[in-house]
């Protein structure tokens, strides 16, 4: 009688974080991976190399930095996405990197999702990513002109709706209403810090 032997299959695949097939062709391509890792609160760009003994980040940034720029706005929208992959490109490029390939993980690739904001970011600062225009979303959508149309809607019919959604914002002197504008100061304050 012979025995089938059971394989067990590997940890990261079993509990769902890591897709190897994606990965071994990510790695075949010999360029870091462009990451882009969004919770609910912030959102974290880094470019990853693959080694040995496991990957290494060659450079990373967070929404939090964006603060220092004068960022005033939530961390995870997607102005603060585009400009966390700006801000992240501009490292690299001063490290000597030029291309990467992008990495979305397990998401899936939806027209206009962040993770493509985060890529549009770094692509306009001047890293080289292969990426397909009709995945990004449109450009008044990324300066934020969503969020103070929706601003200026709520203020109109439920001032009440619109002090508790835009209390983050309001708590630090930010009128939603101004978020495009705000958007191109703190975006000419990074390409700034870098010239």
């Amino acid at each position: 009688m012979t025995r089938k032997r059971y394989r067990l299959t590997l940890k990261r695949r079993r509990e769902g974080i890591t897709n190897y097939y994606k990965r071994r062709k990510l790695i075949l391509s010999e360029k870091p991976r462009f990451v882009v890792r969004l919770s609910n609160k912030h959102v974290l760009v880094q470019l990853i190399d693959v080694s040995p003994k496991g990957d290494v980040t060659l450079v990373s940034a967070h929404s939090k930095e964006l603060e220092k720029y004068g960022w005033k706005a939530a961390f995870n929208n997607t102005p603060a996405v585009y400009l966390v992959g700006y801000l992240v490109a501009l490292k690299a490029l001063k490290r000597g990197i030029n291309e990467v390939v992008l990495d979305i993980g397990l998401r899936a690739s939806t027209r206009g999702a962040r993770v493509f904001v985060a890529a549009k970011g770094a692509v306009d600062a001047g890293l080289n990513i292969p990426l397909g225009e009709k995945i990004l979303p449109a450009e008044e959508r990324i300066k934020g002109q969503h969020i103070a149309d929706y601003a200026r809607i709520l203020k109109e019919n439920d001032p009440e709706r619109y002090e508790k959604h835009f209390s983050l914002y309001l708590k630090k002197g930010l009128d939603p209403e101004t978020v495009p504008e705000h958007f191109e100061a703190v975006l000419n304050n990074i390409k700034k810090s870098f010239s």
